[in-house]
């Protein structure tokens, strides 16, 4: 069964209470670089997998995108995505990105924010991209990093005075489903490595742009555990092309 746990009542309540949720595009730790990597929007068909609240639809219409299609898999997402939409050339599609059914050489620009960790299928899901795809088009997407998704718990290890000692990274090689707490809530993910990832990509016929390992801004450094961020990787965006 497709994750899905935004659609749950707590979990979605403790989500919205986040800073990105609160904030938008401005309160998400790794905006500082991910907005660096998009692409030139300007009358572009956009896809936006696993769009959430939509920030990074309203941004791409802001800049001038011609149509933007968000999609989510939760109701309480979309709902919420909705709310904040103004902009008429934005279209938001209830559906499990694995599931969709689109066009092909439809989009110029494919664009994912933390969503792929919840699929199981990567490599189904990048050739399915690379078709819906304009020759040229951009892919742009961010993940938990695979130092992050290893070993499951995704938190960190702590001393006798609950000081932080070290952060854990242990079955690194063994891909697959792990079960992680996110908000005090168990969650299904599932953890890839490094090397799957960008050969998943190379092996669709996409070429590499960028890879970035985005550190926290400077202008969070005051917001608490902020500093903590900067002891291991928690986020990996890429940024291809189909040629």
């Amino acid at each position: 069964m497709k994750e899905n746990i935004y659609d749950n009542e707590i979990f979605f309540e403790k989500y919205s209470q986040m800073e990105r949720s609160q904030k938008g595009l401005e309160g998400a730790g790794e905006w500082h670089e991910l907005k660096k990597l998009f692409p030139d929007f300007k009358d572009k068909r956009v896809l936006d997998l696993g769009c959430g609240y939509g920030w990074h639809c309203i941004y791409a219409a802001e800049n001038g995108a011609a149509y933007v299609l968000g999609t989510d898999i939760s109701h309480k997402m979309l709902e919420r995505a909705e709310s904040k939409n103004n902009s008429p050339v934005i279209e938001y599609r209830c559906r499990a990105m694995e599931d969709l059914k689109l066009n092909e050489e439809d989009f110029n620009v494919v664009i994912s924010s933390l969503a792929f960790h919840y699929v199981k299928d990567f490599d189904l899901l990048v050739k399915n991209i690379f078709g819906w795809l304009k020759k040229g088009g951009e892919f742009v997407f961010s993940v938990e990093h695979p130092v992050f998704t290893a070993y499951g718990t995704q938190d960190w290890i702590y001393g006798e005075n609950n000081e932080i000692l070290y952060f854990p990274v242990d079955n690194y090689y063994y891909e697959g489903k792990r079960e992680a707490v996110f908000l005090g809530e168990k969650v299904t993910k599932y953890h890839r490595t490094l090397t799957t990832y960008i050969n998943t990509l190379l092996k669709a016929g996409f070429a590499i742009q960028n890879i970035v390992e985005p550190m926290p801004p400077e202008n969070m450094m005051d917001i608490p555990g902020m500093k903590d961020e900067m002891r291991r990787p928690m986020m990996l965006i890429v940024s291809a092309k189909k040629p």
